[in-house]
C-alpha cells in the first residue's frame, strides 16, 4: 500500500472525532475515511482522543477469568459425580461376554460384580477423577496441597517441641491453672 500524501482536511478531523465517539477502533476509522492508521492516530492525538482500551480490556479479561473459574468449579463437581458413578459400578452386576471363535459366536452372561481387572481399571479411573477435581480446586484456591502439608508439618514440629509427644520418654505435663510461662 502506498502512502496517502493528501493533506488532512477538516472533514477528516470531524469524521475521526465522530467515529471515535461511536466507539470505533482506529483501524475501522482508517478504513471508513480511507486514511492510514497512523494518520488517524495523529488526528485523534491532536484532538485529545485516545484509542487505549485498557479499562475495557481489563474488565473483559476479568470477566473471562470469572467465567473460567466457574467452569472449572462445575467441572470439578462433574468429576466427583463421575467418581460416584464409577464407585457404584465396583460392586454392581455386569454382563460378561465373549465374541469370536471358529464359529464366530457371541455369548453373554450376567456376573455378580466386575472382574478384579475391571475393578482395578475402575479404581484407576476413580483416582484420576478425584486427582483432577482436587487439582482444579487447588488452582482456584491459590494454595497447593504441598503448602497445606508443609504448614501442618511445621505446626506439628512446633507443638512437639513445646509440649512433647505424650509418650513415656517425652510426657506431656499439665500446667497449673493460671501458669502462663513460655
Amino acid at each position: 500500500m502506498t502512502a496517502d500524501r493528501r493533506p488532512v482536511t477538516d472533514e477528516d478531523r470531524e469524521r475521526v472525532v465522530e467515529l471515535h465517539a461511536q466507539g470505533l477502533s482506529r483501524n475501522e476509522i482508517a478504513r471508513q475515511i480511507g486514511r492510514s492508521g497512523k494518520t488517524v492516530s495523529n488526528i485523534a492525538q491532536k484532538a485529545g482522543l485516545t484509542f487505549e482500551r485498557g479499562p475495557e480490556v481489563a474488565a473483559a479479561t476479568e470477566a473471562r477469568k470469572v467465567d473460567a473459574k466457574a467452569r472449572r468449579a462445575a467441572l470439578a463437581l462433574a468429576l466427583l459425580d463421575d467418581v460416584d458413578r464409577f464407585r457404584a459400578q465396583l460392586f454392581a452386576p455386569v454382563i460378561a461376554f465373549n465374541f469370536g471363535g471358529k464359529d464366530n459366536t457371541y455369548e453373554e452372561r450376567e456376573i455378580p460384580e466386575p472382574t478384579p481387572r475391571d475393578k482395578r481399571d475402575l479404581m484407576n479411573a476413580i483416582g484420576i477423577a478425584i486427582d483432577r477435581s482436587v487439582k482444579l480446586d487447588e488452582y482456584d484456591s491459590g494454595a497447593s496441597l504441598g503448602q497445606v502439608v508443609s504448614l501442618l508439618e511445621t505446626l506439628g514440629r512446633g507443638l512437639t517441641a513445646k509440649y512433647g509427644t505424650g509418650d513415656d520418654e517425652h510426657p506431656v505435663e499439665d500446667d497449673e491453672p493460671g501458669d502462663l510461662d513460655d
